[in-house]
């Protein structure tokens, strides 16, 4: 009887002290995919996740660092991030399930939240390849980036808007800028296509070893790409070593994407620290100058995020 009452008037107690207690609010956890630590998205990521972190006091942020575009946008429609950077025309795929640049499936829980900055692609010859346009590319060598990259699949782009295959070419190298390059300058390959800002490092030194030519990618043929994240660019006179004037090419958009189960708060949270924040990015990567809130909008190939949607409208960017 006295362990029983005992027993009763513990349990009664403990239920009070529960009661009591001040409820712990569940923690949130962002989670930003970004590419390689050697790239450009590793850095801005680091800043974004710290500007997230301290715009949401409650949400605890990570960096992850991945192989970039194709698996931050698997890992999202698995859940397994909640925001990520990304190539638009890889965007763009997956949205649609292309299962050659690596979406066995559509992947439709994705939804946007800001166009970036743009990767120009850039088409660079060595001068004494004969090499002045797209059509003179046929029956040279070319190096394309690494298979399925980024910078591979803009080459898939342009290309076939351009007419051409790969078995147009005596040979095809599928290798990183550095590597592309120096096979550049032995005379091993004539033209190398890159996806990357202006005056990336990789040119620059080819630029500097060898007379180059910058191949145009005209209008006409960003628009039979067919697919609103390339859009026209200008690579400046001067960018490069012996470029005289202005080279008309194609750009690509960077986004930042999430997906359908992260709730309105937390991406409308997200949103604003990238907008009010941008200073710090610029301070991780220059690449971030090229940020702006006016083009955020811009060639976005998935529906945007109702949270993302709710800060545009606050800042009258939607009506």
């Amino acid at each position: 009887m006295r362990f029983g009452l005992h027993s009763r008037l513990l349990a009664s107690a403990l239920a009070c002290a529960l009661f009591v207690a001040p409820a712990q609010a569940a923690e949130t956890f962002i989670n930003v995919l970004t590419g390689g630590t050697s790239g450009v998205y590793y850095p801005l990521g680091v800043a974004l996740a710290n500007a997230i972190g301290k715009a949401m006091p409650n949400v605890k942020t990570s960096t992850q660092a991945t192989k970039a575009s194709v698996e931050n946008l698997n890992l999202l429609q698995a859940g397994r991030g909640e925001i990520a950077f990304t190539l638009g025309d890889s965007l763009s795929d997956a949205w649609k399930g292309n299962e050659e640049a690596g979406f066995k499936t559509p992947l439709k829980k994705l939804r946007g939240i800001a166009a970036i900055y743009p990767n120009y692609i850039q088409v660079v010859a060595r001068a004494d390849s004969g090499i002045k346009t797209l059509a003179d590319l046929k029956g040279k060598k070319i190096s394309v980036g690494a298979p399925k990259s980024g910078t591979e699949l803009n080459a898939r782009a342009v290309l076939h808007a351009a007419g051409i295959d790969y078995k147009d070419f005596s040979k095809v190298e599928y290798l990183p800028f550095g590597e592309s390059v120096e096979l550049m300058k032995n005379r091993q390959i004539d033209v190398t296509l890159q996806s990357a800002g202006l005056g990336v490092s990789s040119l620059r030194d080819l630029a500097a070893s060898v007379p180059i030519v910058v191949v145009p990618i005209p209008p006409d043929i960003v628009k039979k790409i067919g697919d609103p994240a390339y859009i026209d660019a200008t690579i400046p006179a001067g960018t490069y070593n012996g470029q005289s004037g202005d080279v008309a090419t194609a750009a690509v958009q960077n986004f930042l994407v999430t997906h359908d189960g992260v709730s309105a708060d937390i991406v409308y949270g997200m949103t604003k620290a990238l907008w009010t924040s941008l200073d710090q990015l610029v301070a991780a990567h220059s690449a971030a100058r090229a940020i702006d809130l006016k083009k955020a909008l811009t060639g976005m190939p998935i529906p945007l995020h109702p949270g993302a949607e709710k800060y545009y409208k606050e800042v009258g960017l939607i009506k």
